[in-house]
Formats: structure tokens, C-alpha cells, sequence
């Protein structure tokens, strides 16, 4: 669909699927105050995130706060997450040495460090393991998991092994 604010409204109006099934909706019209306060309540609400996911949201804004803490290693912070189908476990994504040689066409990889959240407050958990991850190398601690087998061995790392189930 397109979303357009008009004036005093927002506007949801060509409803599309990008499948190619034609969408018979007619277009609806929100008054944009009120449509900008759902969107912030929406926003602000955090009622559905579980344990491990709140302990990702605020690990993220801290480390992403501490701009320089991945510069000595020649990483950049790629994402955090905190998938429902593991629900006691962060992944903490990285790049080496960092995005700008994937347009560079230049050799890299991408880290995933697998976190074990406990289950104690998220906000302490979150502050324990930024400060548990900024003190060392987080290549030492993380398993290759993006690039390719060559450029793992330009940079001097081993390509995982499939793992057979």
C-alpha cells in the first residue's frame, strides 16, 4: 500500500500484493494526530518482547553507544537478535573488518556470537554482557558465518564445516 499523509490526514490507499493476487480494499483515512500518537504508543510498547529480546534491544543501544569499542578488532557491528524459536540466547552479528569492503569489493566476513541470557533482569544482563563483551577480541569468541571460503583464508580464518543433521 501507500501511505501518504494529506494535510490534516494519512492516507492508506493502493493496496498491493506483491504476488500478483489483485487486493479489493477500499483506501482508509486516519485523522494524523491521532495517527501519530498510535504510532509512538505502538512504538513505545514493549509488552511483547521476552526475556532474551529485551536483553538484545538494550545490549544493542549500549554497544552502538561505544563507537570505538570494535575499531581495534576491525569490526562493525552488524545487528543483534533474539529469535522466538531460541528464547534463552542473543546473537550478536559483526562484520571484519566491516560493511564498507563488501562495497568495496574487498575480503570480509561475518561473526556470530551466540549469548546465553539467564533470565536475571534484562537491564543487568544487558550491562553485564557489554561489559563481559568490549574487555576481548570478539573474533576469539564468535564462529564465521557470512563471506566465503576464500575470504576466510585472505584473512587468515577457518571456513565452518557443514554441519550434517
Amino acid at each position: 500500500m501507500t501511505i501518504q499523509r494529506n494535510g490534516d490526514y494519512v492516507l492508506w490507499d493502493e493496496w498491493r500484493n506483491p504476488d500478483g493476487d489483485e487486493v479489493d480494499l477500499p483506501a482508509f483515512r486516519f485523522e494524523a494526530q491521532e495517527y501519530q500518537r498510535e504510532v509512538e504508543r505502538a512504538a513505545a510498547d514493549r509488552s511483547w518482547e521476552w526475556p532474551a529480546r529485551t536483553v538484545a534491544r538494550l545490549l544493542e543501544q549500549d554497544l552502538r553507544a561505544r563507537t570505538d569499542w570494535l575499531a581495534q578488532w576491525e569490526c562493525e557491528l552488524g545487528a543483534l537478535s533474539a529469535w522466538p524459536w531460541e528464547p534463552h540466547q542473543v546473537n550478536v552479528f559483526l562484520f571484519h573488518p566491516g560493511r564498507s569492503a563488501i562495497r568495496e569489493d574487498r575480503p570480509w566476513l561475518q561473526f556470530r556470537m551466540i549469548l546465553a541470557v539467564s533470565g536475571d533482569d534484562p537491564a543487568d544482563e544487558a550491562e553485564r554482557l557489554a561489559e563481559q563483551l568490549v574487555a576481548a577480541d570478539p573474533r576469539q569468541a564468535a564462529e564465521v558465518c557470512g563471506g566465503s571460503p576464500e575470504f576466510a583464508r585472505q584473512l587468515g580464518y577457518s571456513w565452518p564445516q557443514l554441519r550434517r543433521g
